[in-house]
């Protein structure tokens, strides 16, 4: 059965991928997620294995009464294979390829968050990256690059910061890791203190895998220093992404979010305390998922409207 106007939105990022239904009116009618995914996994046989069944999980968790006609995708590193991704999502919905509308998950936060030309996001999750949607409609962008070249601030950087503490500190004083909480409590989550259990976890795991363990972190900031200080730096990290912006594009309201915002206080205080005191800064928690499903239903909405 086919449902006239339902329309599914994708945020799909490197922790999980949240899904939701709305109907014409822009109603959700159902919603939940599904394992992470990034359209980096493209790349590689397993990483497209990957986000087939990812994308097959979330088609078999929709109710067989609620099948979509339209979908909207925000997903983590789209670019240059979004074609590819576009005909495997139409495929797993039995949907023609021109029913998908793929975004990069920050542009779904943007719209979201804000009307065009109204203000900045900085998005924080396993990585990070400031956004912008002017007047025209155009997005701009700051950061985002990628684990390897930055994305500073984000779940990824602050547990590689963590694990190249523990591990320098290993080699001054072998078995110091005993008296610092966030090292017992990093190792406690990865089954042991030895290093290749360390170097499997870092160099053979999933980005959005690693970047759970900031909560580690997070959970220790408050007893450890070291924890703390990585905590710290993050949010000077998201900080100088603001300025960036500003000295873009002026000065506008920001929006911090992602769950790193969420970690701990000391992220908030470290980037308002490194941002001009007159700067317009909320936490806000981004309903992407739901954002992308009212944007595909409102097409369909759009298309079924009588012509007056």
């Amino acid at each position: 059965m086919t449902a006239p106007h339902l329309g599914l939105g994708l945020d799909a990022g490197g922790t999980q991928t949240r899904w939701a239904l709305a109907d014409a009116a822009g109603e959700i009618v159902a919603q939940g997620e599904a394992d992470g995914l990034t359209a980096l996994q493209m790349g590689t046989e397993s990483g497209r294995a990957h986000i087939r069944e990812t994308i097959a999980a979330v088609s078999r968790a929709l109710p067989p009464a609620q099948r979509p006609t339209r979908i909207c995708a925000g997903m983590t590193g789209f670019s240059e294979s979004g074609e590819r991704i576009r005909a495997l999502i139409a495929s797993a919905f039995a949907l023609p390829g021109e029913a998908i509308a793929l975004h990069s998950d920050i542009e779904i936060t943007c719209l979201d968050l804000f009307a065009p030309d109204e203000g900045y996001v900085i998005y924080a999750g396993t990585g990070t990256i400031a956004a912008f949607i002017d007047a025209a409609g155009a997005f701009h962008r700051a950061g985002g690059r990628g684990a390897i070249l930055d994305d500073a601030g984000g779940g990824f950087w602050i547990a590689i910061e963590a694990l190249r503490q523990i591990w320098r500190h290993e080699d001054a004083s072998p078995g110091c890791w005993r008296h610092s909480p966030m090292a017992r409590e990093i190792f406690d989550r990865l089954g042991g203190s030895d290093w290749p259990q360390s170097r499997e976890f870092v160099y053979h795991r999933e980005r959005g895998e690693v970047g759970k363990l900031a909560l580690a972190v997070a959970a220790t900031a408050d007893r450890d220093p070291v924890a703390l200080d990585i905590l710290q730096r993050a949010g000077l990290e998201l900080a100088r992404l603001g300025e960036v912006m500003f000295a873009r594009f002026g000065r506008r309201p920001f929006a911090l979010a992602g769950r790193v915002a969420r970690l701990h206080p000391i992220i908030e205080r470290s980037m308002r305390a490194a941002l001009p005191p007159d700067c317009e800064l909320v936490v806000r928690v981004s309903e992407a998922h739901i954002a992308a499903a009212r944007i595909a239903a409102a097409h369909l909405a759009a298309r079924a409207a009588p012509l007056t």
